[in-house]
């Protein structure tokens, strides 16, 4: 694949750098194309991505639909035909001013000004196309071979909320159809996937506007697959000696300022309130209160570790960009907690943590994953507490812990927490980016700050040292995860709805009652549809809506013989067995989580 640079040499196209060519001559493409539409077009900035490519561009009054995307893509391809050639020129600062001011392009001339003054201004042409761009580029307009629009929204200049709103027109390029083939499968598998649209059906939660961006509630079939999630990790922490709590959802500004809460991540907060003579906020973690928890009595070495355990109920104010669903709100339950060590408890803390992430990720099939050392940047002043001994000190035990207990990770700089470093496993789910589900992470900060102390051996007072830790990390976000990896189809002990009794019509309903309460009884999650509607009906709302692990479809021949005929969601198979071998077989399959 040729390619041109700005000084005009064209060479074969390095083989990692070809999506982004590809897609940086498409966005060219699709600017054309959109002048040819709408002649008072005005170009903002236009780069390649990850994904595909995208042009900022002000329309004036002009309003984009779906359709005009159409028109759009159209033009792309009839300017892919016309087998244009591209050219690139490089032109002095004023020539280049007076080139973009000749063609309308305000915001160019705008960019123009940002760059240092020795900056090479280039050029690249097509057609009657002109944009300033730095390249490289496709030689030829029919070298673009794959590529589709995909959607429109708005941007602010330079992504800055204070400037003008432009037109967002978003697409993706591959080098060949089949890869675009096959990104168009992976989207509709996105979709059929996708927990907002999966919570909607099943009716696990719903978010309106009225209520606010960012807060979902939780309807019926999804507070109890919140429960279970609770009540299964709650189970595993107390085996562990955790000791449940339950805090305020509000704290004073001085208890941020004192964890440096306030100081460091004030911007992720919901702004203060003022309540007779106190400030208070929406708590964004719950460690300053685990750790006034702690100092509310004394302590001696005997007693540690103390582990804290919590589902707390926090709140971030969280971009309405970059809300999505449960996945991301701005109001979420952590599995938090918190453990109060000596540092000679540090690495068998650190590797019991470790040990239960890895227990619980077995128990849900969770393979596909990666564990990173997150570091902090000593550069960045603003996001870290400044104390370059203590951080030293930290990094190099949790480096050293993690290495002695056998985990393979790898190290990011800038992805610690403020106040230490920690321990992030991301996942990656089957659609999507990876994303962090667990974090341990380890705190000589925190103690310090709120003056927490212990009673050793020797008996002097020393400050202990903090874990803290996230197994589910939030249930909201690990619940998301598992509706996407699952497809709603929940194992059945997680299932909202586990067994659904189905009538033939024109049955008497009597048998069918007489099963629903036996396995109610067995507290098994269970419901009858005695509907007058048609048994196929029944099944496909059960196996496609609620996503029911068994149905037992009960007419004429069940209430003769007394026995059911269980339909199994998984295998789609139907097998017929007593009512008591029914119940024993689902108790022992949600004793054992299988």
């Amino acid at each position: 694949m040729k390619i041109i640079y700005k000084d005009g040499t064209v060479a074969e196209c390095p083989q990692e750098e070809e999506l982004q060519v590809i897609r940086h001559t498409a966005a060219h493409i699709m600017a054309q194309a959109v002048k040819r539409l709408y002649p008072h077009a005005d170009f903002g900035y236009g780069p390649a991505t990850e994904k595909g490519f995208f042009y900022d561009i002000d329309l004036g009054d002009t309003k984009l639909t779906d359709e005009d995307l159409v028109k759009i893509e159209k033009e792309m391809q009839k300017i892919v035909k016309e087998n244009l050639p591209i050219k690139s020129f490089i032109l002095p600062r004023e020539e280049a001013i007076a080139l973009m001011e000749s063609r309308g392009e305000k915001y160019k001339v705008e960019h123009i000004g940002d760059l240092p003054e020795d900056a090479v201004i280039s050029f690249y042409q097509q057609g009657e196309y002109i944009d300033m761009c730095t390249g490289p580029h496709l030689t030829y307009t029919k070298a673009l071979k794959a590529f589709k629009l995909t959607q429109q929204s708005g941007a602010y200049w330079k992504n800055d909320k204070d400037n003008k709103m432009l037109t967002r027109i978003n697409g993706v390029a591959f080098r060949t159809a089949d890869e675009l083939a096959a990104y168009e499968e992976q989207v509709k598998e996105a979709k059929a996937r996708d927990h907002r649209k999966i919570g909607k059906d099943m009716r696990l939660f719903m978010t309106d506007d009225l209520i606010g961006k960012g807060l979902p509630m939780f309807l019926p079939n999804g507070y109890e697959v919140w429960q279970q999630l609770e009540n299964y990790i709650k189970h595993k922490e107390r085996k562990l000696g955790y000791l449940h709590v339950l805090t305020p959802c509000v704290g004073t500004v001085d208890l941020y300022r004192t964890s440096g809460h306030w100081e460091h991540y004030r911007d992720n907060m919901f702004p203060m309130m003022q309540v007779d003579e106190e400030e208070f906020v929406l708590r964004p973690m719950n460690c300053p209160h685990h750790m006034m928890i702690y100092a509310n009595q004394i302590h001696s070495y005997r007693d540690l570790p103390i582990r804290i355990g919590e589902i707390a109920h926090d709140f971030r104010y969280e971009p309405s960009g970059t809300l999505k669903g449960i996945e991301r709100g701005r109001h979420f339950c952590q599995n938090d907690a918190h453990l109060f060590v000596t540092p000679e408890q540090i690495k068998d803390e650190v590797a019991s943590v470790v040990k239960l992430i890895f227990d619980v990720y077995k128990d849900f099939g969770i393979t596909s994953y990666r564990c990173v050392l997150s570091l902090r940047d000593p550069e960045d002043k603003v996001k870290y507490h400044q104390d370059d001994a203590m951080w030293e000190k930290a990094e190099t035990a949790l480096r050293e812990v993690l290495t002695d207990i056998g985990i393979d990770f790898t190290e990011e700089i800038g992805e610690a927490a403020f106040y230490g470093p920690k321990l992030d496993v991301n996942v990656q789910p089957a659609i999507g980016a990876e994303y962090t589900l667990s974090t341990c992470q380890l705190d000589f900060c925190l103690p310090a700050k709120f003056h927490l102390t212990y009673t050793d051996r020797d008996g002097t007072e020393k400050t202990p040292v903090v874990l803290h830790r996230a197994i589910l990390g939030s249930l909201d976000r690990f619940m998301a995860y598992l509706i996407e990896e699952t497809k709603g189809k929940f194992p059945l002990w997680l299932a909202p709805l586990q067994v659904k009794v189905l009538t033939l019509p024109g049955t008497d309903p009597a048998f069918a009652k007489e099963i629903t309460e036996y396995l109610d009884d067995l507290d098994i999650r269970v419901k009858l549809d005695d509907r007058n509607e048609t048994v196929g009906y029944k099944i496909r709302e059960a196996r496609q809506v609620d996503r029911v692990p068994y149905m037992v479809i009960v007419g004429a021949k069940e209430i003769e013989n007394h026995t059911l005929s269980v339909r199994d969601r998984d295998t789609d198979q139907t097998t017929g067995c007593s009512l008591e071998e029914f119940g024993r077989l689902l108790v022992d399959k949600i004793h054992d989580r299988k």
